[in-house]
């Protein structure tokens, strides 16, 4: 049977537009105070309109993807470099396997010729499966590689980057999650380039304090663990076995195990949630000592994942940063194509965690 779709009952853009401008409007009024003032930092409803743009329900419309989701193209001498340097390794790098848009301008290092590749620890099967992820899964991944951390360690020494950072997969089927194979890469990696950058984008070891202190008391700089959403989505979009106060506790646990860690964790947007959610998400976010946050688009990996509920604008994830940087986040990185890694050894982050580790050598001098 064909189907007549009626052009006069759909709403139009605009009026979705200020129907969103209405809600967030009072949405905005019920918790300007006390959660939106901190300091001089006071955002208005007119800054809380963070446009959006409904997905088309039609897959073969031109416009399903605004034109502000195009990712660069995968060109440029450093990213060649670094993809055939993963190749001929055997590397697994989470920008290849969660099919990350930013991986040109990653690898290619942008204007200061900071590459950044994010490598992927314990294999590329994961024993979770959150709605969002591109990861593949299995109850029972294959065994881990003992000689991964070595073997690892040495090949990014090949490299000569300033920066690198180490996540994994969630590993629920071994007796540590994968803790020390965690830690054992961060410390072979230390004895071979002491002045490298690490940041470890660390699972949730189910919350558990001595695996977490582990890899905190590794040799990293950077403890990253993602929220991933507000707390009224997370059982829509991560796994059951993740939960949004177990995260934010993981968070905590880093910086008491290594109070010169920085902190770090990733929210993503368009999924469903409001103005309200995000505030009181970057609240929690600052009460638990969290430095770095950042903000990026949901995009669907495939029609079996969960859908995108809205397209954020960049000129609404321009507010977001600015009102997170107003609530003393050390360093906000916002934008459509932002992902958790994105450009991690940005010239001020660099600056900043160099600094901090000078600070930590004078004290114990």
């Amino acid at each position: 049977m064909r189907r007549v779709f009626s052009t006069a009952a759909a709403p139009t853009r605009q009026s979705r537009l200020e129907a969103l401008r209405q809600q967030l409007a009072e949405e905005a009024a019920k918790v300007r105070d006390p959660m939106v003032s901190w300091g001089d930092n006071v955002l208005s409803s007119e800054d809380l309109i963070a446009s959006t743009v409904k997905p088309s329900r039609r897959p073969s419309a031109a416009n399903r993807k605004p034109d502000w989701l195009k990712a660069q193209p995968t060109t440029g001498e450093n990213y060649i470099r670094l993809r055939d340097t993963v190749r001929s390794l055997k590397l697994a790098t989470v920008c290849e396997e969660a099919k990350c848009p930013n991986i040109g301008e990653c690898w290619g290092g942008g204007k200061n010729g900071t590459a950044t590749a994010t490598i992927m620890l314990m294999g590329d099967t994961c024993t979770r499966g959150c709605s969002f992820c591109a990861v593949k899964t299995s109850r029972r991944p294959p065994p881990l590689d003992p000689d991964e951390p070595v073997n690892v360690s040495k090949a990014i020494a090949q490299w000569g980057l300033d920066y690198i950072v180490f996540t994994s997969v969630d590993r629920d089927d071994l007796p540590d999650a994968g803790a020390e194979h965690f830690a054992s890469t961060v410390r072979h990696l230390r004895q071979e380039l002491p002045e490298i950058l690490i940041e470890c984008l660390t699972p949730d070891f189910s919350g558990r304090v001595d695996l977490v202190e582990k890899v905190a008391r590794s040799g990293l700089d950077v403890f990253a663990h993602n929220v991933e959403t507000v707390e009224r989505l997370q059982r829509r979009v991560r796994d059951y076995r993740a939960n949004y106060r177990q995260s934010l506790r993981v968070l905590e646990l880093a910086k008491e195990a290594q109070p010169s860690l920085v902190t770090k964790t990733s929210i993503m947007l368009g999924v469903g949630e409001t103005p309200a959610d995000v505030m009181q998400t970057l609240k929690d976010l600052r009460t638990s000592g969290v430095d770095v946050v950042t903000f990026g688009q949901y995009l669907r990996p495939s029609t079996k994942h969960m859908p995108v509920a809205a397209y954020i604008t960049p000129e609404a994830f321009a507010e977001w940063q600015k009102f997170a940087e107003g609530m003393g986040f050390l360093y906000v990185a916002s934008g459509p194509m932002v992902r958790s890694s994105y450009k991690a050894g940005e010239y001020f982050l660099t600056n900043l965690l160099r600094g901090k580790k000078a600070t930590v050598q004078t004290n114990q001098a």
